[in-house]
């Protein structure tokens, strides 16, 4: 590898650990380069306008000249608002609590840094520290739907070293590994009111004993990414293709309980030898996703962009906790997410050589549906409008910026006592309504 990349490497790898957590479409996050967000990401599969977009594909890197180097910075600003919910037991019993909350959501900055060195015409070497999966929401404690949410926090880091080839004029391809760490944090509250009443305990009040268990785990796992670009017969269309893999996760970490001191929770402790501190583990996957984008050059001023993705959400069916404590059963979560398609249509003004303006629209699949929506991530269909600009301030430095509102589908929650695991955490009906500002700067320095 470069020298130069062996030295960018550390601060790169610093700056995506100062990533805040997001939640996006799913739970992927897309703003990953904010040259391609002006476009609503329009074209980033065919793009190849900075070395930014070797996330999208990585033979984008056989159009980067020489040795170069982009920081990212997007400002996540999501609002998912609990307008009203309510809840009950297994045993009828209404669930008190709060039924609403102003913002579960929570801000986050994520970064990215991106480095391209240019061997000789037909082959170049990339880098990418990214963090492309990431979710957080925050519960009150004593919200109506407690037992199935409190805090929720996936947080990912995924290093991509990747190399292009351009064995012809009019053909690109691409491809790369991706090292992708993966931290996950879950918390909720336990009905021991309800478990006790159920088991004949005296003295059990349903949905007024309340403990708490708090889940935490990580893990290291791989995969990679391939594209092609291909500079067709019709003068000025550029077509692209990429594929992304899935990365299989299987997280170790800890359980934490917490029950009263002499209390139900701590009878049923006892008679048990569950709600104990132990062991956990659990399978994650990230999705594979495969894209498609064109860019057509109009004039030496304008372009249009267009862009088709394919995400493999199927592959989140089920979240199953197990624990190293025999006493206690697997924690199951149904999720029975689908396959989703985004799309995004944009073009490029350049009225000077130093200047471009950037604007699309997208529409982006929701992976839930209302049967199986979670309040962990009550995610809905979303409508996205961007702009941006790039400036090139010298010939060494060009300055990105560019502005996104996602506006979502209002959204509800429909969970009850039947859905597997759910038998103590109640039945829940909640309605939430959701926007998200993206903000994202970023320099791309030439050496």
């Amino acid at each position: 590898m470069p020298r130069l990349l062996l030295r960018l490497l550390p601060f790169a790898s610093a700056v995506a650990l100062l990533a805040g957590e997001a939640q996006a479409a799913g739970f992927a996050i897309r703003e990953q380069s904010a040259t391609a967000q002006g476009n609503a990401f329009a074209g980033a599969t065919a793009g190849a306008e900075d070395p930014s977009y070797m996330f999208f594909n990585p033979a984008a890197l056989a159009y980067q000249e020489g040795t170069q180097a982009v920081v990212l910075q997007n400002v996540v600003l999501p609002t998912i608002r609990l307008k009203d919910s309510q809840g009950s037991t297994v045993t009828g019993d209404t669930i008190p609590g709060r039924p609403d909350d102003d913002d579960v959501g929570k801000d986050a900055l994520i970064p990215a840094f991106y480095g391209s060195w240019e061997l000789d015409p037909a082959w170049h070497l990339g880098l990418a520290v990214t963090v492309p999966f990431g979710l957080a929401t925050d519960y009150s404690d004593g919200w109506t739907g407690r037992y199935h949410a409190l805090y929720s926090s996936v947080k990912t880091i995924n290093i991509n070293p990747a190399v292009a080839w351009r064995p012809l004029p009019w053909l690109s391809i691409g491809g790369g590994v991706q090292v992708q760490y993966l931290d996950a944090e879950l918390s909720s509250a336990i009905d021991f009111g309800t478990i006790g009443a159920v088991a004949g305990v005296p003295g059990s009040v349903p949905g007024q004993q309340d403990g708490r268990v708090q889940v935490r785990g990580d893990d290291l796992a791989y995969g990679w990414n391939a594209g092609a670009i291909v500079e067709t017969p019709v003068e000025g269309l550029r077509l692209g293709v990429a594929y992304r893999s899935k990365v299989e996760h299987r997280l170790t970490g800890d359980a934490d309980f917490t029950t009263d001191d002499a209390g139900i929770g701590s009878a049923l402790a006892n008679a048990t030898g569950r709600f104990r501190d132990s062991g956990v583990s659990a399978d994650l996957t990230t999705p594979a996703m495969l894209s498609f984008g064109f860019q057509q050059t109009l004039n030496e001023r304008w372009s249009v962009q267009g862009e088709l993705a394919w995400t493999q959400w199927s592959s989140f069916d089920q979240l199953v906790i197990r624990f190293d404590n025999d006493a206690e059963s697997p924690s199951v979560t149904e999720e029975r997410w689908n396959d989703v398609w985004f799309a995004a249509l944009g073009a490029t003004w350049r009225p000077d050589p130093n200047l471009a303006l950037r604007a699309g629209v997208a529409y982006d699949q929701s992976p839930t549906t209302d049967r199986h929506r979670s309040p962990r991530i009550a995610d809905g269909d979303r409508y996205w409008l961007s702009v941006g600009g790039s400036w090139q301030v010298k010939e060494w430095l060009s300055l990105d910026a560019s502005w996104a509102h996602v506006f979502m589908d209002d959204t509800k929650v429909s969970q009850d006592t039947n859905g597997e695991g759910n038998t103590f955490r109640g039945n829940l009906d909640a309605n939430y309504e959701t926007h998200i500002d993206l903000v994202a700067l970023s320099a791309r320095i030439r050496f």
